[in-house]
């Protein structure tokens, strides 16, 4: 079983600023590039990015439950959760909820090997990160999709999503900078105030609105809709997964990704806004 000193350190301080600049400005360039390169050349090479996060997240959430002593079981967790991100984007839906299911499965029937002690945290931690990393993951896929495989639509949603989802982030940090006064969540998020929100508000519908109607040639009301959903999802991710690091004592996931800390501290709205976006965009604009 992992012990807690593998896991991250201990909660500090909250500061105003707490990043090495260079190498996040550094390391979010990079991987920006390696993900329009993927999308514009080959999209199976985007789906082996998001099989890689999705690996890495597993391992993350590993090492992060280790604190209070869970143990996730890597090994189906993570096999299971390559399967369903790529039968997701080859097969659809069908298959998503198929594999969802059998990974859940056999990863209960894998910790039955481990006998009784530890059974219902371990198997419960086993379900909580298949649908938060994996099936969650996978409507990036669904939405990889969409057109075809050679087809260009899925890499404009997928454009969409992306900008939209990092429009929130940037709309709050410079509003909450400038601006941020009533503390939203103060146990929860003590940096989150409402008038960041309100600045990631504004930033989503403008961003939402623009590319709906300029990149996919949707109707203005659904980039509005779209902005909306992805300020409320963006933001319940982002305290979500602060609630789990608080939960654990931790302050990042890891520190795979230079200035950033964890590669989970980056997907955490990502996560959350994916499903919702996919069922708009599906069924209001790609249909």
């Amino acid at each position: 079983m992992s012990h807690p000193e593998q896991a991250a350190a201990p909660v500090p301080a909250p500061g105003r600023a707490g990043r090495n600049l260079p190498a996040a400005i550094a390391s979010g360039v990079a991987l920006g590039a390696a993900v329009i390169a993927s999308l514009v050349f080959y999209k199976p090479a985007f789906m082996l990015i998001v099989a890689i996060a999705v690996v890495v997240a597993i391992w993350e959430l590993h090492r992060a439950f280790a604190v209070k002593d869970i143990d996730l079981p890597q090994e189906p967790l993570m096999v299971g959760g390559v399967v369903m991100v790529v039968l997701a984007f080859y097969l659809g839906t069908p298959s998503l909820v198929t594999a969802t299911a059998v990974t859940g499965l056999v990863t209960m029937l894998w910790l039955l090997r481990r006998g009784i002690d530890g059974f219902v945290a371990n198997s419960t931690a086993a379900l909580f990160t298949i649908f938060y990393v994996p099936f969650l993951g996978s409507f990036v896929s669904l939405l990889l999709r969409e057109g075809g495989e050679r087809g260009s639509a899925g890499v404009k949603a997928i454009i969409t999503y992306v900008v939209v989802t990092i429009a929130s982030d940037i709309g709050g940090y410079v509003a909450g900078v400038l601006f941020g006064k009533h503390k939203m969540t103060p146990v929860i998020s003590p940096k989150k105030s409402w008038e960041g929100f309100a600045g990631s508000a504004v930033a989503c519908v403008i961003a939402g609105w623009l590319l709906v109607m300029l990149l996919l040639d949707g109707d203005w009301w659904v980039g509005v809709v779209l902005g909306l959903i992805a300020v409320v999802m963006a933001t319940l991710g982002d305290l979500v997964e602060s609630v789990i690091k608080r939960d654990l004592g931790i302050k990042d996931m890891s520190q795979v990704i230079p200035g950033h800390g964890g590669l989970m501290d980056r997907l955490d709205s990502l996560l959350a806004t994916i499903a919702p976006i996919w069922l708009l965009l599906h069924y209001a604009v790609l249909n």
